[in-house]
Formats: C-alpha cells, sequence, structure tokens
C-alpha cells in the first residue's frame, strides 16, 4: 500500500503535465547515438568519457552543461565528490562544491522528462535544497545495483503492470505501467542506479539530461579512489578538456538554440 501511495502521489507531479505521452516506448538510454545528435566527451586524466545528450527532454540543463563545455568552462576542473555506489560530481570551477555559475548568471530550476530516468550512467545537474539552484554542477550515476527494498519494490511493479492506482489532473486513469514501465523497471533490477532521486520517488528529484554510452569504466575507476572525510579524492581527477559533437550547436547562439527547444515546454 506504501508503494502504491508513493507512486500515486508521484504521478501527479509527473503525468498531469505529460498527459497521454507512451512512456512505454524503447528507452532513450538504451539508444546509441545516431547522426546529428550531440555528444559530448569528457577527457579526463583518467580516461575518455562518452555522453549522448537529451536536448529536448532538458532544454535548459543541456544549453547551460553544452555551452560550458563549448566555452571551457569545464577544461581544469576536477571530480570533488566521488562515492562508490553512488556517483561522480564535478562541474564547480573552485573544487569546493559550493562554486560554478550557469551560463545566464543565475540558478534555474530542474526539469523533468518522463522518458529520463537515474539509470547507471545517468548525467544528471546537482542542486540543493534551494530552490533555482541548478548552476554547473553535475554528476554521473555509478550505482551498480539497487538496495533490496528497490530492488523488491522493482520487482512488485513488473509484476502489477496491469494494477489501477487512481487518476491524475485530467481524470485520467492511471496504472502501475504508467509510472513504472516494464523496460524501466527491468532496466533498474539489470544494471542499477539511483532511483530515489526520480521525480517519481522524489518530489525534489533531479534533472537527468545525458547518458553515458561509451567509459563506464572510467566512472567506475574514478569512484573506486580513496576518498577524504569530505569524498573528495587522494588523487585528483581532472577533467582535461570536453569536446562536443553535433554541429546544431554552431548554428545558433544560447539564448536562440534555448528558445528552439523550449517551444512548446511550460518552463519559467
Amino acid at each position: 500500500m506504501l508503494k502504491k501511495l508513493f507512486i500515486v502521489l508521484a504521478i501527479v507531479g509527473v503525468l498531469a503535465a505529460c498527459g497521454n505521452n507512451d512512456i512505454t516506448a524503447d528507452l532513450l538510454q538504451t539508444q546509441s547515438p545516431q547522426e546529428g545528435d550531440t555528444v559530448v566527451t569528457l577527457h579526463t586524466n583518467m580516461g575518455d568519457i562518452e555522453i549522448l545528450m537529451f536536448p529536448e527532454e532538458a532544454p535548459m540543463a543541456y544549453v547551460n552543461f553544452v555551452t560550458h563545455a563549448i566555452n571551457g568552462f569545464y577544461d581544469g576542473v576536477v571530480f570533488h565528490r566521488v562515492i562508490e555506489g553512488f556517483m561522480i560530481q564535478g562541474g564547480d570551477p573552485d573544487g569546493t562544491g559550493f562554486g560554478g555559475d550557469s551560463i545566464w548568471g543565475g540558478g534555474f530550476g530542474p526539469e523533468f522528462s518522463p522518458y529520463l530516468w537515474h539509470f547507471r550512467g545517468a548525467l544528471a545537474m546537482a542542486q540543493s535544497a534551494l530552490p533555482n539552484s541548478i548552476r554547473s554542477q553535475f554528476y554521473i550515476v555509478q550505482s551498480p545495483t539497487l538496495g533490496e527494498m528497490e530492488q523488491a519494490e522493482f520487482a512488485w511493479a513488473l509484476d502489477s503492470q496491469d494494477d489501477f492506482l487512481g487518476y491524475n489532473q485530467q481524470g485520467q486513469r492511471i496504472y502501475v505501467r504508467d509510472i513504472f514501465p516494464t523496460n524501466a523497471a527491468q532496466q533498474y533490477l539489470n544494471y542499477g542506479g539511483t532511483p530515489f532521486l526520480d521525480i517519481s520517488r522524489n518530489p525534489n528529484g533531479h534533472t537527468v539530461f545525458g547518458q553515458v554510452y561509451r567509459g563506464m569504466d572510467v566512472v567506475d575507476s574514478i569512484a573506486a579512489l580513496d576518498v577524504d572525510i569530505y569524498d573528495r579524492p587522494f588523487e585528483a581527477v581532472t577533467i582535461e578538456s570536453v569536446s562536443v559533437r553535433g554541429t546544431r550547436l554552431f548554428e545558433m547562439d544560447p539564448d536562440e538554440l534555448l528558445a528552439e527547444l523550449r517551444e512548446g515546454w511550460a518552463i519559467e
């Protein structure tokens, strides 16, 4: 019953905005890059991490991150927070966890897509408990497994896809498959992740906007480093440079690109 309550409450925030979108379609995060897709490569002193980006799902995070990358903002920046079995975090030019800014000179709020999840390898924006606190810091999910309770919950979701849960704000009937579709539940069970950061589990969830498709061995190696009491690696892990593939980015300035991506989105 508590599991169902969590899901029903989450649906108000997610499916009320998404209407009849089919979230049981093929997972974006398991697809390989296609011609024209934006691919970002973090060239670190421990190896390359290649990331497929999803601009239409989180346009502000995408424009902010990629513009920073193109402008060299992340060059020389370290991964200042590393927690094995959880994630690696960087993007702060001060290297303290308290620095960084967006390309607009201030923070902005999260963007939630029913098509993106905190699977292992997900790229997401870091934020504090304060509103509009997303700036330049990001993290990559490293967790290879789920906790016992999460495993049980997703196993239950697989067996209960047709269970009726209630209604969303549009009066539409909602089933388990609408919030935990089979493919997403199976992906979490097979490959791990941090579902407690998804909006379906956490009203203060984080913005996923990319997925590592090559270089998870590098992420794992970084996560395995010895760290101090503040989760900072004793051995500095530096983003030496960032390369971006996707010609569309160079055809318009960031504000024009954002305006195009935001079309049809209710973003303040």
